[in-house]
């Protein structure tokens, strides 16, 4: 059987049930066809693999040519390039700024010395006790002075515990000043100075 039989076969019977189903599934694919089938659960899933290794691969050779300049522009934006000048003036800005803080320190420093002078603490100790300002420098010293007289009053205590004696609290409050005598009145008594 060749074609020209064939076509007369399909001529002769175009009216047949048969012969219609079949020339419809031989039937040129139109673009309306094609969209249809990708709007169905199986176009789906066939073509979306597609799509996302398209835009995958798009994606990746924009990010080759792109991305690295929109970095290295948003890191220019973000810290412009100094000139000389301005470089030069940063850096005598810290310079400044460092000096400004060495003297705050050098004053806070002074002041404790003082402080801690008065309050009969070690001058070795200061640099571990200044603080932001005059009053936290004065309060950290405080605490210091409370808490080293609270341990060397206990040192001493325990120091006469363990020899015997039996520390008391002085009461000033028994005491009356006209039964106080002075260093001179005793020594007269005693005929210790004339």
């Amino acid at each position: 059987m060749n074609i020209e039989e064939v076509k007369s076969f399909f001529e002769e019977h175009k009216d047949d049930k048969e012969v219609k189903d079949y020339l419809n599934g031989l039937k040129t694919v139109s673009v309306d066809d094609v969209k249809g089938f990708l709007d169905t659960e199986e176009g789906k899933r066939f073509i979306q693999p597609e799509l996302d290794r398209y835009h995958s691969k798009g994606l990746e050779s924009w990010k080759e040519k792109n991305l690295e300049n929109l970095i290295e522009q948003e890191v220019q934006k973000r810290n412009p390039e100094q000139s000389e000048e301005q470089k030069r003036i940063s850096a005598l800005e810290k310079e400044l700024e460092k000096r400004d803080a060495e003297a705050k320190r050098e004053k806070l420093r002074s002041n404790a010395l003082g402080k801690a002078q008065q309050l009969n603490l070690p001058t070795s100790l200061v640099d571990r006790f200044l603080g932001d300002s005059d009053e936290d420098t004065e309060q950290n010293l405080k605490a210091l002075k409370e808490t080293f007289d609270k341990y060397v009053q206990e040192g001493v205590e325990s120091k006469f515990k363990s020899s015997g004696r039996d520390v008391k609290e002085s009461q000033n409050q028994d005491l009356d000043p006209s039964n106080v005598k002075s260093i001179e009145e005793m020594a007269k008594e005693i005929n210790i100075r004339k």
